[in-house]
């Protein structure tokens, strides 16, 4: 099957993505033009795409909002504490969530080789976070990542049930970029004065990680149309895994042993999801 490929891709593209966000010091002003360049990516197809079947509206109108309120948990984890830290434990828990909900209310049975793997990419993930040194964030920290993981969860199986609704999942993925970006520009530019005016100093990278951003995940999408919701949402943290390494061979981040031991368990969890993909 392709989508253990593509879903991985993905994963590189939103590693990719990060990098170049990580050149926009001021995290509004990427999350704004982040999301314009989504939205200027999308609208354009939507006359050729048409709309997605009646059935997936709901979830696609559930996910934009649940987007939203993940770009506002992450502005307030930035807040908050140490981003390297609670943004990886965010990702790795919502695997966890995804796979639960995906048996009990999807009806996506794993087999015990899948739930494995999804368990291995998840406590890899959590030694990734470790490895960045002792981990030193508060309760407010810890628990807006625990929130943001569960939203990230939460859109996840939204997209994974409403793409699947959806005649056909290129109009899916067009609406709910095309839904999405306006949403949380609007809401980011009402929060901060003077945004438009800053932004142009960070309009290159901006833009460019929204694009990379909107390909990253209608990829994802595209693959939850065809996997198991707890399978793709596992394979796509493995982007925690390529962001590490990008960020020790561009930006001379340390890498230790610890780091090391957690990218070789998220791969082992890779193998044993793509064994069964």
């Amino acid at each position: 099957m392709l989508v253990v490929p593509v879903v991985l891709l993905a994963a590189l593209l939103h590693a990719a993505w990060n990098a170049v966000a990580h050149g926009v010091s001021d995290r509004q002003v990427g999350f704004f033009l982040l999301n314009v360049a989504v939205a200027a990516v999308a609208i354009p197809f939507l006359p050729f795409v048409g709309l997605p079947a009646g059935a997936a509206w709901p979830f696609l109108v559930g996910s934009v909002v649940l987007h939203a309120a993940y770009n506002l948990l992450l502005l307030r984890s930035y807040q908050l504490g140490d981003f390297g830290q609670t943004y990886p434990l965010a990702r790795g828990t919502a695997p966890l969530v995804v796979a639960v909900v995906g048996v009990a209310l999807v009806g996506q049975h794993l087999s015990l080789v899948e739930a494995l793997g999804v368990v291995t990419i998840s406590v890899g993930l959590v030694v990734l976070v470790l490895g960045r040194g002792s981990f030193h964030a508060g309760r407010p920290a810890v628990l807006a990542a625990l929130t943001t993981g569960l939203a990230i969860a939460t859109y996840t199986v939204l997209d994974g049930v409403g793409v699947r609704r959806s005649a056909d999942p290129l109009p899916y993925i067009a609406w709910i970029f095309a839904l999405q970006g306006p949403l949380i520009a609007s809401v980011v530019a009402l929060r901060r004065r003077g945004l438009v005016r800053d932004a142009r100093a960070l309009l290159f990278p901006g833009l460019l990680s929204g694009l990379v951003s909107f390909v990253a995940y209608a990829l994802v999408v595209w693959a939850q149309s065809r996997g198991r919701l707890a399978t793709v949402a596992s394979l796509r943290e493995v982007g925690i895994v390529f962001g590490a390494v990008i960020g020790a061979v561009l930006f001379h981040e340390r890498f230790g042993p610890l780091r090391v031991l957690g990218s070789l368990v998220v791969l082992a969890g890779v193998v044993l999801l793509a064994s069964h993909g």
